[in-house]
C-alpha cells in the first residue's frame, strides 16, 4: 500500500505545471467571483422627470441629489420628456426613471396620498432592488417630521452584529478551499487507476498479493495527501487575499488542517467509488463539469441554502461539500472550535467509511 502511495507522489512531483494550475484555478475563482458579486451597486443612472416643479418636488430632488453625492449609488440625469426617458430605459441608457407627477405638490399640501413613480428595468433584479431600496430610504427621510419627538413613539429595530463585517470574498473562501481539494481529487485516486488500466500498468498490481482494500487505500491515501497540500496552500493564501483576521493563528490552522484532511479523504473516497467500474479514461473528464455543478453550487458556497427549492435542499443534505463548506465557514469566519464542526466531521468520516466499503466491494481484480 505504501509503495503505491510513494509511486503516486513521485509521479505527482514530476508534474509541476499540473500542481500549479490545480492550485491557481481556485484562487482565480475566489478573486474574480469575490469582487464580481461582492461589491455594492454604484452609479446607477436614474432619469428624473419633474412634472411638478413645486417646493415638495424640489425637496425630493434635493434628497435624491444628496444620495447621489453621498453613497454614489445613483447618478441623476434630468429629462424633460417622460416618454424619451422610458425609451432610454428600454434601450439600456438609464437604469430607472423617477417621475414626479404634476399634482404632487398639491397632494402633499392637502395630504391626499402624494405619490412619485419609479419606472425600473426589472430584467436585472439586483439593480432594480438596489434602486427601489435607495429611493425608498429617500422617501422615509422625506416623510420624517421637521421636528422629531423627544421620546419616539414608534418601535425601532437595533441590529447587533456578532462578528465583524464579512465581505463577499471572505464568504466565498470556504467554497474555494473545498474546490481546490476537489480539483486535486479529480486528478488523483480512482482516475489514476483508470489511466493505469488504459496503459496496461494495472496488471502489475494484479499479479501481486496486495488485497483490494490495500490497493484502494493506497490510491486514496496518495490522493488525500495531494488534496491536503492543495487545500492547505489555498487556505493560507486565500485567507491573506480575502483579509481573514489572524490567518496564521496556530490553533485555527490546526483545526483547519483536521477538516482539510477529513474532507480530502471523503471526496477521494467518493471519487474512487464513482470510478471503480469505469474503464474509459475519457469518462472522468466528461463528468467533471457535472460533478462540479452538482456538488459545488448546492453546498451553500455561493448562495445560502435557505433560498434553494426543496429538491435542491435534498441534494444539499447528502452533499459532502455542504459539510465541508459549513466547517470552513465556522473556522474561518467565526473562529469557532472543534465542537462547532463536530457534526460536519462526523458526517464526512461516515461518508468516507461508506464510500470506501462500497468501492472495495465493487472493485474487481480482473483485467
Amino acid at each position: 500500500m505504501w509503495a503505491i502511495v510513494e509511486r503516486e507522489l513521485r509521479r505527482f512531483r514530476r508534474s509541476p505545471i499540473l500542481i500549479v494550475v490545480s492550485m491557481i484555478f481556485p484562487l482565480v475563482q475566489l478573486v474574480i467571483l469575490g469582487y464580481a458579486f461582492g461589491g455594492n451597486v454604484k452609479h446607477l443612472r436614474v432619469a428624473v422627470v419633474d412634472q411638478d416643479h413645486g417646493l415638495p418636488a424640489v425637496k425630493i430632488r434635493e434628497l435624491a441629489q444628496a444620495a447621489s453625492s453621498g453613497a454614489r449609488t445613483i447618478d441623476l440625469i434630468d429629462y424633460a420628456d417622460e416618454g424619451q426617458a422610458v425609451v432610454d430605459l428600454r434601450n439600456g441608457r438609464v437604469n430607472g426613471v423617477l417621475t414626479i407627477p404634476p399634482e404632487f405638490s398639491r397632494r402633499v399640501l392637502v395630504k391626499n396620498q402624494p405619490r412619485i413613480a419609479l419606472i425600473e428595468d426589472n430584467t436585472d433584479t439586483v439593480v432594480a432592488n438596489a434602486l427601489a431600496g435607495n429611493l425608498t430610504s429617500m422617501l422615509l427621510a422625506y416623510n420624517e417630521p421637521p421636528t422629531a419627538a423627544r421620546v419616539p413613539a414608534k418601535a425601532t429595530l437595533d441590529v447587533v452584529e456578532v462578528y465583524p463585517y464579512v465581505p463577499y470574498i471572505q464568504y466565498l473562501l470556504p467554497g474555494s478551499i473545498a474546490m481546490s481539494i476537489f480539483m486535486m481529487v479529480m486528478i488523483g485516486g480512482g482516475i489514476i487507476f483508470i489511466d493505469d488500466k488504459a496503459r496496461g500498468l494495472h496488471e502489475g498490481y494484479l499479479v501481486t498479493p496486495i488485497s483490494k482494500l490495500e490497493l484502494i487505500a493506497g490510491f486514496n491515501i496518495s490522493g488525500t495527501i495531494k488534496a491536503v497540500l492543495a487545500g492547505f496552500v489555498i487556505m493560507l493564501i486565500g485567507s491573506v487575499i480575502a483579509g481573514v483576521p489572524n490567518p496564521f493563528d496556530p490553533l485555527r490552522i490546526l483545526r483547519l488542517v483536521v477538516l482539510i484532511v477529513v474532507t480530502a479523504f471523503a471526496l477521494i473516497s467518493m471519487m474512487f467509488l464513482l470510478m471503480v467500474r469505469v474503464s474509459d479514461p475519457l469518462m472522468p473528464r466528461a463528468i467533471f463539469g457535472v460533478l462540479n455543478t452538482v456538488l459545488y453550487f448546492p453546498s451553500g458556497a455561493v448562495y445560502p441554502q435557505q433560498g434553494f427549492p426543496p429538491w435542491m435542499q435534498v441534494i444539499a443534505k447528502v452533499d459532502p461539500f455542504t459539510y465541508a463548506v459549513h466547517g470552513f465557514k465556522s473556522l474561518l469566519l467565526k473562529n469557532t472550535g472543534i465542537d462547532a464542526i463536530s457534526g460536519d466531521l462526523l458526517y464526512l468520516v461516515a461518508f468516507s467509511v461508506v464510500a470506501m466499503t462500497a468501492a472495495t466491494l465493487l472493485f474487481k481484480r480482473t483485467l
